[in-house]
């Protein structure tokens, strides 16, 4: 992807206009402008700088008909009036580059850690369309996570699509700054979508830090920019994956998160005069979800592949809520971060007993998945009984079930804690010796021994 630095420059100029075309405002409503334009030229995705009294106000064309042009703009519609001036242009460019990497930049691609930024030779469209399910390859190999728990219990393989389903202040962010520090890829891209300004500074510098912006592009939209941004934010990312997939490379995509893009979306859609009514959302959320999800995976014939990760915020834990019932179907797997886990300080909070990858049992040989399942099975007879065992009701030798479970229950919970570099083989012989502490013990168990 290297290019010449004088070709990059001419094709960051190339776009620049001399004439614009222009109309004016006709109407005002909570979060849209109306405009009186030639609605022949202009189309959904166009920019347009509306000239208030006080300052330009941005916005973006999301609805056309015979009248004009509706727009939603960043911020309130707070200071626009009738007749203020209006000027069109095209969307802007999209054109990643090798040079992003270690960058942080905006779903329009400009630079937002106050570097300059050249565009790449190739523009591509943030809505493109996912490879051809006939010809893209199947799952690849098991990757190395620097996670025990992902390394054993729940694998990740390459051009897997795992959904990360979490509430606030369980971990989630660090979770993913793990894995974008462990995991086994060429190039991680990241899209903070509709977080917080502090925050996005806090998970670049502190959280992710030099080791794991090495390899890394972010792609951010803060919580105060349009939703017209906020939802661009995660296509932008793609797109970006995708330019590093088509050059050949493994790409670890990151998305955090897909419900504040699903939240974008909805006022997006309901702008452009589409009603709410699945349970808050827009009929058209699913359909746009699963574009999104479909983009990730194996590439086809020679091109590399993007094994991605879309965080879900769930309110009060509830797996039901709309975008995530909508995006669990879509996947090959969802990993479960549970509140009490965090509480009581075992970090990452992963919830093995809910969670589920969809790569295995292919992902591990025969004894690995002889083990996973054994230590899954303890680990859901202890779930089920936690409440008796913790009110004192519990009465060693009356269920050997549940005595092999208490058993081993101190060691797979250290287990679960392990974030080390080790690999997937130290990894099973831990897990093989946390199991070791039940009864129980399958036969291949006793025959990994040593």
């Amino acid at each position: 992807m290297q290019e010449n630095l004088l070709e990059q420059m001419r094709r960051a100029i190339e776009p620049l206009q001399h004439i614009h075309r222009s109309g004016h405002v006709v109407g005002v409503s909570a979060g849209t402008v109306h405009c009186a334009c030639t609605t022949g030229d202009t189309r959904v995705g166009d920019r347009a700088v509306i000239h208030t009294q006080a300052r330009l106000r941005l916005g973006e064309v999301v609805r056309l008909d015979q009248t004009g042009a509706y727009l939603i703009i960043d911020g309130s519609t707070e200071g626009v009036s009738i007749d203020d001036a209006v000027v069109f242009q095209p969307a802007p460019t999209f054109a990643p580059h090798s040079d992003w990497i270690g960058r942080v930049i905006d779903p329009d691609g400009r630079p937002l850690d106050g570097r300059p930024l050249l565009p790449g030779a190739d523009a591509r469209d943030i809505n493109a369309a996912a490879p051809s399910p006939h010809e893209r390859r199947g799952l690849g190999q098991r990757l190395e996570t620097g996670l025990a728990v992902f390394n054993t219990l729940l694998p990740l393989v390459r051009g897997q699509r795992v959904g990360l389903f979490a509430g606030s202040g369980v971990g989630k962010s660090t979770l993913l700054a793990d894995l974008a520090r462990g995991v086994a890829a060429d190039v991680i891209v990241i899209a903070l979508v509709g977080e917080r300004g502090r925050e996005v500074r806090h998970f670049v510098q502190d959280v992710l830090g030099d080791e794991g912006m090495r390899r890394a592009v972010v792609v951010a939209a803060t919580s105060d920019t349009g939703p017209q941004v906020r939802r661009r934010c995660a296509l932008s990312a793609m797109a970006v994956a995708e330019s590093f997939r088509d050059a050949g490379l493994h790409v670890l995509l990151l998305v955090d998160s897909v419900t504040r893009f699903c939240e974008a979306h909805r006022e997006l859609a309901v702008a452009s005069g589409e009603s709410a009514n699945l349970r808050g959302y827009p009929a058209s959320t699913g359909p746009t979800i699963a574009r999104l999800c479909e983009r990730a995976g194996p590439g086809a014939g020679t091109s590399g592949g993007i094994t991605a990760i879309f965080s879900v915020l769930v309110a009060g834990s509830d797996m039901e809520e709309p975008v995530a019932d909508m995006l669990r179907g879509v996947l090959d797997g969802h990993i479960v971060l549970d509140r009490e886990i965090a509480e009581r300080g075992r970090f990452p909070a992963v919830d093995v007993v809910r969670s589920v990858s969809r790569a295995l049992p292919d992902a591990a040989n025969e004894k690995e998945n002889e083990i996973i399942a054994k230590a899954r099975a303890l680990l859901g007879t202890y779930a089920r009984s936690e409440m008796m065992i913790q009110s004192g009701l519990y009465v060693a030798g009356s269920d050997p079930k549940l005595d092999a479970a208490v058993s081993a229950a101190p060691a797979l919970e250290e287990f679960q804690k392990i974030k080390d570099a080790r690999g997937t083989l130290a990894h099973f012989a831990k897990l093989r010796q946390a199991i070791a502490t039940s009864p129980m013990r399958s036969d291949a168990t006793q025959g990994m021994a040593g």
